[in-house]
C-alpha cells in the first residue's frame, strides 16, 4: 500500500513538471501589433512637447515614475498608458 502511495504521488509530481505548451501564433502577432502601436503613441505623443529619452536609458521601475507623471500630461487613456510602458521596457539593451 505503502509502495502504491509513494508511486502515484511521483507520477503526479513527474506529470506537473512537463513543459508548458507552445504559445499561439496569433498572441505574437497581436503583442507585435500591441508593441508597434505603443510605440506610435510613444513618438505621437511624448514628441509633442520634449524628445524622446531613449527606452533603453531607464529601468522598467523608472518607467513606472516616468509613465504615472508624463501620461496624465500626455492625455493618454490607461489602454495607451500600458501601450507605451510595455513598448518601452520591450526595447532591448
Amino acid at each position: 500500500m505503502k509502495t502504491l502511495l509513494i508511486a502515484v504521488s511521483a507520477s503526479g509530481f513527474l506529470a506537473s513538471c512537463t513543459p508548458k505548451p507552445a504559445v499561439a501564433e496569433g498572441t505574437k502577432t497581436d503583442n507585435a501589433e500591441k508593441l508597434a502601436a505603443g510605440k506610435t503613441i510613444y513618438e505621437n505623443s511624448c514628441n509633442r512637447c520634449h524628445e524622446l529619452p531613449n527606452p533603453t536609458a531607464h529601468s522598467a521601475q523608472d518607467w513606472v515614475g516616468i509613465m504615472n507623471s508624463m501620461a496624465p500630461k500626455a492625455k493618454l487613456n490607461d489602454e495607451q498608458h500600458a501601450l507605451v510602458y510595455d513598448y518601452v521596457v520591450s526595447v532591448k539593451k
